[in-house]
């Protein structure tokens, strides 16, 4: 384990925490971006992706995860409305504990993705993703009171599946958004691109939606489609390589429906009638890497 990456780790959750957790997303958006190209033109993937996108720096495990705790930590103080309001940038608070919440969940990130990194079948889930989700339920189990799954009082029942045209229009919007990503990146593959860029498509895909969070922490009506992006351009490269361009797209616009019911279903079981926030699209990619890493074995 890199000690100099796990100090850095704390000022990376502290970065998290006072910016806020989803600007601090956006900026791991960005990144990713911009070393998914890069690394696509041929220079190394650790420089920016490795390090920076989806390391001690901006990881969504780090930086994400810590502005997460940091929220629920502010809520439980009663310093803000909600432990589950991610969109507010922490620094208005002016309060270090805060952000020595931020700083230890971005420490302890970076512990656990190392840990997990080093048991067998590792590989098999997203390990940013996996580790954002097991300190969603720190988080939950510290600061907030709603329990696991929130609580739900009143008249109103909870909803946990869709049904009608709600669960229709999830199917179209991620099978839609994975159509664009697989069939583009099977004909991609078709038009000469190699096995460097196919495997880093998915930290572009990725990374553009994560971008598209800016319109959302400004107002609109955007929704997350980082899991549907990621998950569909994951499934397409397998497919590709497997059953050939036209079967690596079908997979992707497949896995991409699959990403946008399970987001919803996930947000419906532990981020409903809940005071801290626990990632649906995180959920969801933990899942359906998990899943894909099981087809990736049992074909080899």
């Amino acid at each position: 384990m890199d000690i100099l990456a796990l100090i850095g780790a704390f000022g990376g959750g502290l970065i998290g925490a006072f910016i806020g957790a989803i600007p601090a997303f956006i900026m791991t958006g960005v990144i990713a971006l911009i070393g998914g190209i890069a690394t696509a033109s041929g220079a190394p993937a650790d420089l920016t992706i490795g390090f920076l996108a989806f390391g001690a720096f901006l990881g969504p495990h780090v930086a994400f995860a810590g502005g997460v705790a940091a929220a629920g930590f502010a809520g439980k103080t009663k310093r803000i409305k909600s432990g589950s309001d991610i969109f507010i940038a922490l620094n208005q608070l002016k309060s270090p504990a805060v952000l020595l919440v931020g700083g230890i969940f971005g420490m302890l990130g970076f512990l656990i993705h190392y840990l997990i990194g080093i048991i067998p079948f590792a590989a098999l889930p997203d390990l940013p993703s996996i580790t954002v989700v097991i300190l969603a339920v720190i988080t939950r189990l510290l600061f907030g009171s709603s329990g696991l799954t929130g609580e739900c009082t009143g008249p109103d029942k909870r909803v946990w599946l869709l049904c009608g045209n709600d669960i229709l229009y999830d199917v179209l919007l991620g099978g839609g958004v994975g159509t664009a990503v697989a069939f583009v990146g099977s004909a991609l593959s078709g038009a000469g691109a190699g096995d460097t860029f196919l495997s880093v498509y998915p930290v572009i895909c990725f990374g553009f939606s994560a971008v598209t969070l800016l319109f959302t922490q400004m107002g609109f009506a955007v929704p997350a489609t980082h899991h549907i992006t990621f998950c569909a351009a994951l499934a397409a490269v397998l497919g590709i390589s497997l059953l050939g361009p036209v079967g690596g797209a079908l997979l992707g616009t497949l896995f991409g429906a699959l990403a946008a019911v399970l987001g919803s279903l996930f947000c419906n079981l532990f981020n409903t009638r809940c005071d801290t926030h626990f990632d649906p699209p995180a959920t969801t990619i933990s899942l359906l890497t998990v899943a894909l890493g099981l087809i990736t074995i049992a074909v080899s």
